[in-house]
């Protein structure tokens, strides 16, 4: 059987790149190892958080699936960061671990030009350094134009526990065990990584009390930009804060030794995510910390696992019961599912070009975790970056390479093939020099007119968001023609803002940090009809109108930097006076730019300025 693309991995970015490609008309195969495990999380009973939220808004924005699944499968949601300032909002919601793949399974079996095939891919077909299709496990051999790789953790993945150590994935399903050996042997650099999960909690047995209740928000969200909330505010389901005790302190701290990580098991080589460490690592790494939060959290309707956040380990199981039991309200909990590590291969991401097709195979791309990244969103978005770019390569069209100025998904990626990874790649508004333009509230603005480019975002999606746009700058054109006058200083002076002594626009006046729109309404200075959509465009657009253009200035940087090409054929070790460490890393990465080129470790500002000058002379660049 022939295919136009085959997806190997039935998770977050499985599911985004085969019907990225399935809608863009191309025949498609997703294998994966159990259907029924299709958009399972495994981990957190979440989609969302900082930083991440946006990403969702961003795949929803391109015409991915990830935030109208969340929508319909969310038992509580809210907005983080509010108090902080527009650039750091995020949503976070608890999804419904039953619901979610049961919805996004539905999507993917009604969705045209898409197959679904259970089983296991250990080989691929490889003809004159291209990728040609797969070899399942039974040996039997499919054939295609391009492959995507989305394995998740499966692949040579063990399970982690005490001095246990158990070959199987997070559902305890077969994992793939030659795939990885299989890449290192077509030339890939293969790396060891690890993650872990906490415990579950039989709901009835924690004495709530202790807690204290953490509610969803009294004001409706969504994910997605086209759909309406399904949800009632007063129906979310709660999610409770607790800390750690001395008492649990004092128990990690004594069986230090016979946790996985700290001398369980001595073959250990996979190194865990930084941002979100176990329980013994925080313990370990902040002695200085008193306590640490942690959360009870729902996950699902259907049954009464309640997830302990913040809490993941691999420690034995007798040692789990005690460091649970020590906690307020789990005196006398009952673990329905113990924490445990999982280590599993990946691929070092340098090997990746920007569009994630590899630079060892040709027409092979790579998405997810096996990209060295944590996380369901960050997962998701380079699983639609995949399947949009794989469709363009069908369709002999230049790549979709999203920068850093226009969203965390072009940030994220960035970063791993410019920078590599040295343990799970997680997502946080801190790695965005332009995070003022990378916001919550603007990802349609920012992204929906390449969905619609490249074919995911359909005409009425289309013409909404041009609808949207002449909304805003038509509401921005009214308030700078409609002027106060020093005969209103009662109103401003009764808003604790400073009276006037000429005409002063309405624009001008929303500058101020004391006068929001709301209050221009209710002083009857405004009676414009618009959706609060457009006048929270429009109201945060003035307000950091100064902020804004100078991040935008700083961006005009990047993007003259980034039009500065490098040739894919340029000879490092030709170019002299350059530092040894500077040929050697951008020999290995290849950046396509010198604004690429700046962000590489180990390349400093003489090494850019020496490659500038070699440029200009031998390609005029």
């Amino acid at each position: 059987m022939q295919y136009d693309v085959i997806v190997v991995g039935g998770g977050h970015a499985g599911c985004e790149a085969a019907l990225a490609t399935a809608k863009k008309g191309h025949k498609t195969l997703l294998i994966t190892g159990r259907i029924e495990n299709i958009a399972t999380m495994p981990c957190n009973p979440s989609i969302g958080g900082s930083a991440k939220g946006i990403v969702v808004r961003e795949i929803d924005a391109l015409g991915g699936m990830m935030g109208k699944v969340a929508d319909k499968s969310l038992l509580q949601i809210k907005m983080l960061n509010y108090a902080k300032g527009p650039a750091v909002r995020a949503l976070r919601a608890q999804a419904d671990k039953v619901t979610y793949p049961k919805e996004m399974l539905k999507v993917l079996k009604n969705q045209k030009n898409l197959e679904i095939k259970e089983s296991i891919v250990e080989d691929l077909i490889i003809d004159n350094n291209k990728v040609v299709g797969v070899t399942t496990e039974s040996s039997e051999k499919i054939y295609s134009k391009i492959v995507i790789l989305t394995t998740g953790t499966y692949l040579k993945s063990d399970i982690l526990i005490g001095d246990t150590r158990k070959r199987e994935g997070p559902h305890g399903e077969r994992p793939s065990n030659h795939l990885s050996d299989n890449l290192k042997k077509y030339g890939f650099r293969i790396i060891r990584l690890k993650t872990g999960t906490p415990q579950r909690i039989a709901k009835d047995s924690i004495d709530f009390s202790k807690t204290k209740i953490e509610k969803g928000d009294s004001v409706y969200h969504t994910f997605s930009f086209d759909d309406k909330p399904t949800y009632k505010i007063e129906n979310q389901i709660p999610c409770h804060l607790i800390y750690t005790t001395p008492l649990t302190h004092k128990i990690i701290l004594d069986n230090l030794n016979k946790s996985s990580m700290y001398g369980g098991l001595n073959d250990i080589t996979g190194i865990g995510p930084r941002y979100c460490p176990s329980i013994e690592d925080k313990i370990v790494r902040f002695k200085d910390k008193e306590k640490h939060q942690l959360f009870l959290e729902p996950e699902s309707l259907y049954y009464d696992d309640i997830y302990l956040q913040g809490f993941s380990t691999s420690m034995p199981k007798d040692v789990q019961e005690q460091m649970v039991h020590s906690l307020p309200g789990l005196e006398h909990a009952k673990i329905n599912k113990y924490a445990y590590a999982i280590e599993y291969d990946a691929i070092y991401p340098t090997q990746l070009k920007r569009s994630l097709e590899t630079k060892v195979i040709e027409n092979l791309f790579t998405a997810g975790q096996i990209n060295g990244t944590s996380g369901y969103e960050e997962a998701a978005c380079q699983g639609l970056i995949a399947g949009i770019n794989a469709s363009l390569k069908l369709e002999n069209k230049e790549p979709l390479i999203l920068g850093r100025n226009e969203a965390y998904t072009g940030v994220l990626i960035d970063d791993l093939v410019t920078k590599g990874v040295r343990d799970p790649y997680r997502l946080l508004t801190s790695r965005a020099e332009y995070r003022l333009l990378l916001r919550h509230d603007n990802a349609d603005l920012r992204l929906r007119e390449y969905g619609y480019q490249v074919g995911l975002i359909d005409e009425e999606k289309h013409n909404k968001l041009l609808d949207k746009i002449n909304k805003i700058e038509e509401l921005k054109r009214k308030l700078k023609s409609v002027k106060i006058t020093p005969n209103d200083n009662e109103i401003l002076i009764k808003l604790d803002s400073a009276p006037i002594k000429d005409g002063y626009s309405l624009y001008e006046l929303l500058k101020r940090p004391e006068i929001t729109y709301e209050k221009l309404v209710n002083n009857n200075l405004i009676n414009f009809n618009y959706s609060d959509e457009i006048i929270e465009q429009v109201e945060l657009n003035i307000k950091y109108e100064g902020y804004i253009k100078k991040a935008e200035k700083e961006a005009l940087k990047l993007i003259n930097l980034e039009n500065k090409i490098i040739p894919e054929n340029i000879d490092y070790n030709k170019i002299t006076n350059l530092a040894s460490e500077a040929k050697q890393k951008l020999s290995e990465v290849r950046p396509t730019s010198i604004g690429q080129a700046i962000r590489i470790s180990g390349v400093n500002p003489a090494d850019i300025s020496i490659l500038s000058i070699y440029l200009k002379k031998e390609y005029n660049k």
